[in-house]
């Protein structure tokens, strides 16, 4: 609830702005100043304390670079460290906004905005103001959720994926999604389409790793009938259907240099040639990206093209592995207990406080997939209503793997590669499934133990 007694200050050389924040905030709080001239800004200060201050980006210079925001900010922080200040910025122009916080500011809303949102932001802005909000100016409404696509978490790494995704989704902005197998990276990216102006348009998606060669620019770029030898009709690629809409790109680490090559091609110039054509196909797309590899460390190697990390990566999501959720385990159990329930016409179970603790103590290599097929199995094979520590049984690949013995082979004599396996295993399990550690352990780079981890499909 926004308190009454708030006294909010409005700073935009739009007076349709002015005015429409004013209808809008003037039932809300106890007084709205609003002020076309930054450079009375100090002066207003000077006179009145106000409790959120609303700040343009960019007012009427030759350069629209949001500098004067940053002006002003910085101004206005020198005068009062904890001031409390939204920026205002342009649809889309989501890097400066993101610095704009990194400078002090407590948030920023997108122009042109949703009343809700600016509401929204007005009233976690003062919580926060008054030490008793949200962790995160923005957070979702309803704590540990993002509705709708069954991302839990009320981890404090969850609720900074939450908050970026509200501030993001209603940008043009790329986004590169970064994060282990299993983490949930196609689920952010159908969540920053649904909640874009995008949202009544297409959401494509092209798993990059199951594309080889012959087949990406078919497949991303559409070809002409006869343009090789299966190319019996005309097909459209991934890139004009998902025109007006978004595009995501799995796996986008996985992909060859030359691929990397025709992609920014395509990327740059906003249009893409078919197979078997000379005429360019103008497209419209928001990017979405993600990959589980290092990539800055390929581009470090040149394997990796550092122009094309640029144009793909506006805004970056990083999405934390399970082991480091801490208790978003336990509901995410719960969770898919009563769904795989609902599924198999059993009654939802209830835990065992001692399989909550088992829980706890896996590392989940898998992430959230692992997760959610150890739970589909123990509703499924349980005896009863409740679920204990022995209907939770991990495969082999899953299991922590013993610091001493050696793996046996039931059929001979033992295999290089499993040797090679079972320690990849032992070392990552020793360190928590801290890849950085195991590499650094194993004498090798976080690379070519990444190489290893899908040799291995583990």
């Amino acid at each position: 609830m926004i308190s009454k007694n708030a006294r909010v200050l409005v700073v935009d050389d739009e007076s349709d702005v002015l005015f429409a924040v004013k209808m809008l905030l003037k039932t809300e709080v106890k007084e709205v100043v609003t002020e076309k001239n930054p450079e009375n800004l100090m002066s207003l200060l000077s006179k009145q304390n106000f409790d959120v201050i609303f700040l343009d980006m960019n007012y009427k210079s030759a350069l629209n670079t949001g500098n004067e925001g940053f002006y002003w900010l910085n101004r206005i922080l020198e005068r009062d460290k904890e001031a409390t200040v939204i920026m205002i910025t342009a649809y889309g122009d989501i890097g400066t906004a993101v610095r704009s916080l990194k400078e002090g500011a407590t948030d920023f809303i997108v122009k042109p905005w949703h009343n809700d949102k600016l509401l929204e932001a007005l009233e976690t802005a003062l919580q926060k103001k008054a030490g008793k909000g949200k962790s995160h100016a923005g957070a979702p409404k309803t704590a540990g959720t993002l509705p709708g696509f069954d991302m839990l978490g009320e981890s404090e790494a969850m609720q900074d994926v939450f908050h970026k995704i509200d501030k993001i989704a209603p940008t043009e902005a790329n986004i590169l999604i970064l994060g282990e197998n299993g983490t949930g990276k196609e689920l952010v990216a159908r969540a920053l389409h649904q909640k874009s102006f995008r949202s009544t348009k297409p959401f494509i998606t092209a798993d990059l790793a199951a594309m080889s060669e012959g087949i990406f620019e078919s497949e991303l770029f559409g070809h002409k009938k006869g343009s090789f030898t299966d190319a019996k009709e005309d097909r459209m690629g991934r890139f004009e259907a998902a025109s007006g809409g978004t595009l995501f790109l799995d796996e986008i680490g996985n992909i060859s240099l030359p691929q990397q090559a025709k992609l920014l091609t395509a990327l740059q110039n906003r249009q893409v040639i078919p197979l078997g054509s000379n005429a360019p196909i103008p497209i419209d797309i928001r990017l979405v990206s993600a990959t589980n590899v290092p990539i800055y460390e390929l581009a470090a190697k040149n394997q990796f093209r550092k122009d094309l990390i640029y144009r793909i990566n506006t805004v970056e999501i990083t999405l934390p592995p399970l082991r480091e959720r801490g208790d978003d385990v336990l509901m995410l159990a719960k969770h898919f207990a009563g769904i795989y329930a609902e599924r198999n016409h059993k009654p939802t179970p209830d835990f065992d406080p001692a399989t909550f603790k088992k829980l706890k103590q896996h590392t989940w290599p898998g992430n959230i997939r692992e997760l959610q097929h150890a739970v589909e199995r123990a509703v499924i094979l349980a005896e009863g209503n409740v679920l204990k520590p022995q209907d939770f049984s991990f495969s082999a690949m899953e299991q922590p793997v013993p610091v001493t013995g050696v793996p046996v082979m039931a059929d001979g004599p033992l295999q290089l590669n499993e040797v090679e396996k079972t320690t990849i295993l032992r070392v990552i399990e020793r360190n928590n499934g801290n890849i950085t550690k195991a590499a650094k352990e194993l004498g090798i780079t976080r690379t070519a133990l990444y190489r290893r981890l899908e040799k291995h499909d583990i």
